[in-house]
């Protein structure tokens, strides 16, 4: 491979699902007449949307107008991959839920992007496996480009949730949606889930929380409020699992965080380090006794952000966050996401940045984490990719190189001692 080659684009956060009256014949039968109970709150659903702001009506008026044709990507697999190909994706991480305006392809009984623990669990897990059936026959066609996410009710009984890891996985799915909210079951650093990340770990499958659902009823008509939480919510779960030695016990486990940004990890991995390694503020707290390495050696070793349409001042902070951490994602079809222009936002994104780090960012890490064969993938790339030219990047590698020396060699500032206070001081 040469410096010009062009990119394996593998986005990490993309997104597929019928529109929602389709699911009926993956659906268990007796679930059916409360399925069509959820399907007549659909309009009442949508006005509150409209009333909170959650649906900007104008906007999602011009939206459909516009993609309509590009749209039916979001269940339609040929069209799918057009649109994947236009924007130079070769493969993709695929969570459900394809129309993120009107919920016009939720998942049964809300368990998509709104998976919670607050829901039916009997419905929860039907609903859940009703979209895992559709998801294994949707990427099946062209395993090689598709991750598919199988969502799991992870607060259910254990059990139950185990078999769904085991037959998700004979199904062809490659990773696990798990809710960002426990609501009011066990949370998770709740030894009874030990058996659900054995599972996933046993399966080689990554468990990942979606940004999504929240406690809406706490806001009000607020929706500043809502904003500024959304993202804190699918984060939470990954303290809960490295301090009560979730990580530690399940070597094997893999957990990201999607379609929540990455600006707020330095911050998070600087504080965790310095409570771990003895800094003055954590010295009145008790020894972590799970833990037996400092929390930034389970995140390089477990811990992956899909960081869905990757901002400058994210990868400003790469070295501190671990280039390998980063899992670029276009959200397709989203409207916050790249599609259908995702060609332009890279190159506007990535036009300085080194490109053998791009390279780990905009695709070879999620191969490495999410199973997929870059060799299969390779003349697909060649034939769709954007070179670095085109993203506007240097062919003077070593110049590029260079310019961001310092920022590497000063990487995790707290453990190098480059201009900041050395190790375990204030």
């Amino acid at each position: 491979m040469t410096d010009q080659d062009p990119y394996l684009i593998i986005s990490s956060d993309c997104h597929a699902g019928l529109p929602t009256e389709e699911y009926r014949p993956y659906l268990e039968r007796r679930f059916h007449r409360a399925f069509e109970e959820f399907l007549g709150e659909r309009g009442a659903r949508r006005a509150e949307a409209t009333r909170l702001g959650i649906r900007n009506d104008a906007f999602a008026d011009r939206w459909f107008a516009d993609n309509e044709e590009g749209l039916r990507g979001g269940w339609d697999p040929a069209q799918r991959l057009k649109e994947l190909d236009g924007d130079g994706v070769a493969a993709e991480v695929v969570f459900p839920d394809a129309d993120a305006v009107d919920s016009r392809t939720a998942a049964p009984f809300g368990v998509g992007l709104g998976l919670s623990g607050d829901q039916d669990p009997d419905l929860g897990m039907a609903g859940a496996r009703a979209h895992n059936r559709w998801l294994a026959e949707f990427v099946s066609a062209h395993p090689e480009r598709h991750c598919g996410v199988a969502l799991l009710p992870v607060t259910a009984d254990p059990g139950e949730v185990v078999a769904e890891i085991h037959r998700a996985r004979e199904s062809g799915l490659g990773a696990l949606m798990i809710p960002a909210m426990w609501a009011d079951k066990a949370p998770y650093h709740d030894r009874r889930y030990d058996p659900v990340w054995a599972a996933a770990a046993e399966c080689a499958m990554p468990v990942v929380t979606h940004s999504g659902a929240a406690p809406r009823h706490e806001y009000g008509d607020h929706l500043g409020i809502y904003v500024s939480e959304v993202t804190w919510w699918p984060a939470r779960p990954l303290w809960f699992l490295l301090w009560s030695g979730v990580f530690e016990r399940h070597p094997g486990l893999k957990f990201g965080v999607a379609e929540s940004g990455c600006w707020w990890l330095p911050n998070l991995l600087w504080f965790m380090d310095r409570l771990y390694l003895g800094a003055h503020g954590g010295k009145k707290l008790s020894p972590f006794a799970e833990l037996k390495r400092a929390p930034h050696e389970y995140l390089d070793r477990q811990v992956f952000v899909c960081a869905t349409n990757t901002k400058r001042r994210e990868l400003a902070q790469r070295y501190e966050i671990g280039v390998d951490n980063i899992l670029w994602g276009s959200d397709f079809p989203h409207p916050e996401g790249t599609w259908p222009d995702t060609r332009r936002w890279l190159r506007d994104t990535f036009h300085d940045i080194p490109v053998a780090e791009t390279r780990r960012m905009l695709g070879l890490a999620a191969a490495e984490v999410f199973g997929f064969d870059p060799d299969a993938l390779a003349p697909l790339a060649r034939r769709i990719g954007p070179t670095p030219a085109e993203l506007g990047q240097s062919d003077d590698q070593s110049a590029v190189e260079a310019a961001w020396a310092r920022s590497r060699d000063v990487g995790r500032h707290w453990l190098t001692g480059h201009d900041f206070p050395l190790l375990g001081t204030e």
